[in-house]
């Protein structure tokens, strides 16, 4: 693990390598799994207050999920804030292209300029998955088979995790953390590094 201020990152985020391949996944990770995606608790007013916005760039079903349990829920596991789910399969925010490919309806609103928040954070940080502690925060390389071709492609292309996620760690963290993350990267792959 590094640690940069009350973060605690995983070595894996630089030695993994991880380029979105959704040709091949179709953006599986917005429909598979047990429960919808992690919110931060300052996410759940968002997403209340911008349904009406986006509600044009959902599906039928999306819309009918969100009407009846609410813009997010909770995990009935652990109770942490979640994205609800159109019967248990996509979160209720997915869109699908012609060719099957998921997209995110906030992130169209988003880009069409109907509002000014791209997505929740942590679909946008994914593959690397934020756990607060009282005293500091974790960052770890979240590992799922249906980001195998994703695995690939960065592998191929030689991207590692923390390079493919600059946009949303910068959004979440700021430039500086970013800055001094690409430099403990640097000095990690002269020490650790092939």
């Amino acid at each position: 693990m590094i640690q940069i201020d009350d973060k605690l990152i995983s070595e894996d985020i630089f030695s993994e390598e991880f380029v979105c391949n959704l040709t091949k996944c179709k953006g599986a990770c917005c429909v598979e799994g047990d429960v919808g995606a992690p919110l931060d608790k300052d996410e759940l007013e968002i997403l209340d207050s911008i349904f009406d916005k986006i509600k044009p760039y959902l599906t039928q079903e999306g819309i009918k999920a969100l009407e009846e349990q609410g813009t997010w829920t909770t995990d009935p596991q652990d109770g942490m804030y979640v994205t609800p789910m159109v019967e248990d399969r996509e979160c209720a925010y997915v869109t699908f292209d012609e060719r099957g490919i998921t997209k995110c309806g906030i992130e169209k609103a988003y880009e069409d300029g109907a509002i000014d928040w791209q997505k929740p954070i942590s679909c946008h940080l994914y593959p690397i998955r934020v756990t607060e502690y009282s005293t500091f925060t974790a960052l770890n390389y979240h590992e799922w088979n249906v980001c195998s071709d994703a695995c690939t492609l960065g592998k191929e292309l030689q991207v590692p995790v923390y390079k493919f996620l600059k946009t949303p760690l910068t959004r979440k963290y700021g430039e500086e953390f970013y800055n001094v993350l690409s430099e403990a990267a640097d000095e990690w792959k002269k020490a650790y590094g092939s």
